[in-house]
Parts: structure tokens; sequence; C-alpha cells
């Protein structure tokens, strides 16, 4: 069982994967959450950041993070800030999982041992890479680490993980988690922001200082963020969820199976978000693939933001904002509705502004129109701009409803569907968001006859 978008909660206690690199912890996250939400591959080292899902295990909901290997040998300095990071989220943890590989316990787990002996209370060890009862006799051999308990368990297959899950649960405290009800979830729903962009453009300095956390690595090397990094934050009485994923990278670029997996991941976010912070580098302007991004992001009918970064770094010459703004108007044909912001992530300027603009986004995007009000404002569109009278480019609009918010969809009801063109499509659009205060957001239009459908 597993939590859905229609249920939340709060107050969920934290239950923390930890270990080495390549004993199996990302294998472990995607089986207690029971689908693929962390990338797993050989390559030791692939997770870096701490991923955290909420979830039910046991039938008891609870948050479960995935956290980068615990690494001596061979360290870089990425290496050496995911297991800063994981250290950190040790400390704030309700409860560790610590995943030991049966038959192999190396100077890294031992060390890593060592540094949880003060969290003891709160651990839980499970010997991973048992299947069938493979090395179990070898796997015994942990308890001299003074462990009361271990489980022997296989992450791939499952073996003896329902154990481990009722351990899990039986050591937890859900006192103070609480289903929030309907109406709450409805008044109080957070705002989702995905951070996207090409790699080093400066994401994650950005979704630190708005989750005033050291959640996401920072690092001058381009690609250091693989998994989508979900952190949260409350600003002027609204929470948000921040979403920050891996730099997408042109196809030709991306070479390895980790990179792969890591921006297919980075552009379902924009499903997972209703508004995209499209990150671009200010010094450098924007790219081809922005471009790209950002059309994923209309097609799914996500607000969308694009926010020139490092401002802080260009020359403050007399309008210099309103001519890189009107560059970016002059590539985005279709996209003048998109705001766009100047700040520096490194020093906070303009995340207000910005921050004010999602809030505003979010507004427009979950407004729904009454239609009797709609279709008053249709009649005068059709007297401001009536359709054509000739034989074959003749039609009717007869009524419009709109069908959804966030994505925002309207559809008109017409005769001769086929002749209703392209152009008087983009005229409805453009009416529509221009007096029903959808300024800020792209809008779908659908013009449908019975069962015949033209978009």
């Amino acid at each position: 069982m597993k939590i859905t978008s229609d249920i939340k909660y709060e107050g969920l206690p934290s239950v923390v994967l930890a270990g080495r690199p390549n004993v199996g912890k990302s294998t472990l996250f995607n089986r207690l959450l029971r689908k693929r939400r962390a990338i797993t591959d050989s390559t030791p080292g692939v997770t870096r950041d701490p991923i955290a899902q909420d979830c039910f295990i046991a039938g008891k909901p609870l948050k479960l993070i995935d956290t980068g290997g615990f690494k001596l040998e061979d360290i870089g300095s990425i290496d050496a800030l995911a297991v800063e990071k994981t250290l950190y989220t040790i400390e704030k943890a309700d409860l560790i999982v610590l995943l030991l590989e049966a038959g192999r316990i190396t100077a890294e787990d031992e060390e890593f041992i060592a540094l949880l002996r003060p969290h003891y209370k709160k651990l839980v060890v499970a010997v991973n890479k048992t299947e069938g009862g493979r090395l179990e006799g070898e796997a015994w051999n942990v308890m001299a680490f003074g462990f009361e308990k271990i489980f022997m368990i296989s992450a791939e297959h499952g073996d003896n993980v329902g154990d481990l899950e009722l351990e899990i649960v039986s050591r937890l405290d859900f006192s103070k988690a609480r289903e929030l009800r309907e109406g709450e979830r409805q008044q109080d729903a957070p705002i989702r922001i995905a951070l996207l962009g090409k790699p080093n453009t400066g994401k994650s300095t950005l979704s630190n200082r708005l989750t005033s956390s050291n959640a996401s690595i920072v690092s001058e090397i381009p690609g250091t963020t693989r998994d989508v990094v979900e952190g949260s934050f409350r600003w002027k009485n609204r929470d948000f969820v921040l979403l920050d994923t891996a730099g997408i990278r042109r196809k030709a670029k991306v070479s390895q199976d980790i990179e792969y997996y890591s921006v297919n991941r980075a552009i379902k976010t924009i499903n997972e978000a209703d508004i995209v912070i499209l990150l671009i580098d200010a010094n450098e302007g924007l790219t081809d693939q922005d471009k790209k991004i950002a059309a994923l992001a209309y097609e799914k009918g996500r607000g969308i933001i694009m926010a020139l970064n490092k401002w802080d770094q260009i020359e403050q010459v007399k309008n210099i904002f309103q001519a890189m703004s009107d560059r970016i108007r002059f590539m985005f044909g279709q996209m003048q509705y998109a705001p766009i912001v100047a700040l520096s992530a490194k020093d906070g300027d303009g995340v207000g502004e910005l921050l004010n603009m999602a809030v505003k986004m979010h507004a427009q995007l979950n407004t729904r129109i009454e239609t009797s009000r709609l279709n008053a404002a249709l009649a005068n569109w059709l007297a401001e701009y009536p359709p054509p009278y000739g034989p074959r480019t003749r039609f009717k609009i007869k009524y419009v409803v709109q069908q959804s918010a966030n994505p925002v969809k309207f559809i008109f009801f017409a005769s001769r569907v086929e002749a209703v063109s392209t152009s008087y499509i983009s005229y409805l659009q453009n009416k529509a968001r221009k007096d029903l205060g959808f300024s800020l957001i792209p809008i779908s239009v659908e013009i449908r006859a019975g069962s015949e459908r033209k978009r």
C-alpha cells in the first residue's frame, strides 16, 4: 500500500536507509516503496543526495529516506559532501536501517558502525544479499559488533523483507502522524515546484536556500544531482514542496546509463509539479536546451517561470534586464505570458519576487470559471470577432465549458469542427487568457462536436 497524491499526512516518523556504497540501499528503498523511485546501478555511489518519499509500510504511514553511501576509499569532493549529507540525515531520523552485505564486512562498514554507536537505540540492522539462505553463516558474524538482532534479507528478491517491515513499524512512534482532512488538503495544499535547467545553473543552490538546508549537494562539477531531491518550506503562510532535479543536457551528451535515468527522472518530475522554475545561467543566456525544457512544461500545462540566475555576475548596465527579457520573448513565440525573474540563488536577491510570482501563478492554475460567466464572455468574443461566413469556412461556436484546472483546459462546442481555423483557436485562447484572469499560465483549448474533436 502506498500513499497516493490524494492523501496527505503530517507528523510522519522518518526512517533512513544507510550503509556503504553498493550494499543495496536503493534496491531496498524501491522494494519498500513497491515502485522504482531511486536509481539503481552496479556502479558504487549512484545515490548522492538523500531521497525522501512518504509511503505505507506494514500498514503504517512514514517517511522513508534513501541516502548516499558511506565511503572512506578513493573519496572525492562530491563523495565527501554525500557522506556529510548522510550523517546529517541520520542525526535527524527517528529510525536507522543499517544495511550490510552478506559475507563482506569492509573497513568502511566498521568505520560507519563506529560512527553509529551513539544511535544504537534507534538502529535496525539488515544483512542483504542472503537470498535462499546464501552466506547466512558468515552473516551472523556481524553480531560481534554488539547488535542485539539482525535481519537476513534480499532486497532484490524480497526474502524476509516483510519481517524487516514489521520490525521497523514496531520501533516507531506514530502518535503525531495525522491524515489531513479533505478541507485541509484543499485549503492548505502545498505549491509543488520543480527546478529544471541545464547542469550547473544553480538549481541545488536555490533549493538549499529555499529549504534552509543542505539537502542538495552543491558543486561546480556538472551532473552532481542525480535523483530528484524533494524538500519543503513555508513562506508567507504558504507551504511549498520543492523538487530539485538533475541537470538536463542534450541527448548526444548523455552517455552514461546513470545520467540517462537521471535526466528521464527530471523530465517526469514535470508531471508531479504545479510550476516549473526554469533556471537559466544569466551569463550564457537562453539555449536550445532551455527551449526544449520549457516546451515540455508547456505541453503539460504547467506554469513556468524563467529565472535568470547568477544575476550578481552580470554587469548592471542600463536596460540590461529588459534586453535579456526581449531576447527570451523573441525565442519563445508562444510563451509571451511566462514571467521572467532575475535572481541570485547564492545571495538570495530576487528570491522573494520569484516566490511571489509562484503564489500568483498557482492561484491562476487552480481557478475555475463558472459556465455562465464563460458563455457571457464567449458572446462578447464572438461579437468582437465573428466566425467567417463563407460556404466552406462557416462554423458556429455554440457554448464553452472549463474541463479542468491545473492544467487549465476549455472545451468549445461548435458546428463544423473541421472549419475552425488554427488562427481562430488562437484568438479564443488569447481572449480566455486575457479576460478570465489567466495572464501568467498556459491554457489549453479544444474544439469539439459530438465525438469529433480538433485541438
